[in-house]
């Protein structure tokens, strides 16, 4: 069976064709490090952990890259709030998020690129876009003109008009040509981490750092492009604008993969409603291996809902499965449950299929006896 994807682009599962043979870049946005990485988080990480790690049992060679925002509006408010430096904060949070990552045996990724380490390419990116007149100036930073892109809203079936309705992260400026126009390069305000450039003392937009990630790292275009399914619009969708744009080559991406939303029991996570939990929460109270069986029972685009109902089904199963493969009893013809178990990946890495697959097996195991 041939390996097929949905990619969020065209809607529908295609064919999985790498742009060169059997090398695959991948990218996944990683976190803001303001705060500790979530389960939401984890649901993601752990989803494309599992897609790298098959594409390279299938035998292509995986460059996974991530990137770390480090410096951003909500660390710089946190920041403020603990009485620490923005780099202090953004320091403490990214070696908590490595920490996490380990812990939930992620092993996949080759490369994390904080967003900091490459402020000359966003630099580079930010004047090729002034010079092609896809962005303009205001007083507080410069601008992209979504108006000039014309394909803007391809990724997420939503229009520039319809911007005006969004909650989504759109920068609030007074001034600006439409409201859903996003900041490249902010202006310096006191009190504010700055960069000397050409273009003014200033930092980077959101959206502008993972480009220059990408360019720097991957080139202009790539394969598989992966992050949470709120990351379409407006993140990933400007994203495309301004790659696009810069370098003129279609598509930037050749497959677009979101995982869905996780709930806790039922209601979206928060910390007003009392149900935020951390990956270090989650793991002190359950065995990795069991959130991470939890979490791969779902289809990684479908919703998830973390409960204690699920994750102690998960612990049921994991301990079942645990059992039969310890007392060395015959699992039968190996050769037919791996391909089935290819099927099932080959099938857009539908992992509940396999999850029903080895609680099969050990059924079968427990039967030979």
């Amino acid at each position: 069976m041939v390996l097929k994807v949905y990619t969020t682009l065209r809607r529908t599962k295609t064919p999985f064709i790498p742009r060169t043979e059997k090398n695959v870049q991948l990218f996944v946005c990683g976190p803001t490090v303001y705060d500790y990485s979530h389960i939401g988080h984890a649901r993601t990480y752990v989803a494309f952990d599992v897609i790298a790690r098959y594409l390279r049992y299938k035998g292509y060679e995986v460059f996974y890259l991530q990137n770390i925002t480090d410096i951003d509006d909500k660390i710089i408010i946190r920041a403020r709030e603990e009485g620490v430096s923005w780099k202090e904060l953004a320091d403490k949070y990214t070696r908590a998020y490595l920490e996490d990552i380990a812990a939930l045996k992620i092993t996949s990724v080759n490369k994390y690129a904080p967003a900091t380490q490459y402020v000359d390419a966003i630099l580079r990116q930010v004047r090729a876009l002034i010079e092609k007149g896809y962005a303009y100036e205001l007083d507080d930073g410069i601008y992209y003109d979504v108006s000039q892109f014309t394909e803007y809203g391809k990724l997420s079936g939503r229009t520039v008009g319809e911007a005006e309705d969004t909650i989504s992260r759109i920068d609030e400026t007074i001034g600006k040509r439409t409201r859903a126009d996003f900041c490249l390069w902010k202006r310096h305000k006191p009190g504010e981490p700055y960069w000397e450039s050409e273009l003014g003392r200033g930092r980077p937009g959101w959206h502008i750092e993972d480009t220059a990630i990408t360019e720097t790292e991957f080139g202009p275009t790539y394969d598989i492009h992966g992050g949470a399914q709120d990351l379409i619009f407006p993140h990933h969708e400007a994203e495309i604008a301004q790659m696009e744009a810069i370098s003129g080559k279609k598509p930037m991406v050749k497959y677009w993969l979101h995982t869905g939303f996780l709930k806790v029991e039922g209601r979206k996570m928060s910390k007003s409603r009392g149900n935020f939990i951390t990956i270090h929460e989650a793991l002190n109270k359950w065995d990795v291996d069991t959130l991470r069986l939890m979490l791969v029972s779902t289809h990684y685009r479908s919703p998830i809902n973390y409960s204690e109902s699920a994750v102690e089904q998960a612990q049921g199963s994991l301990r079942y499965i645990r059992t039969a493969t310890k007392s060395g009893k015959k699992r039968g013809d190996v050769k037919k449950w791996i391909e089935t178990f290819v099927d099932a990946m080959d099938d857009d890495f539908n992992t509940p299929k396999v999850v029903a697959l080895l609680l099969e097996m050990v059924k079968h195991m427990n039967k030979t006896e």
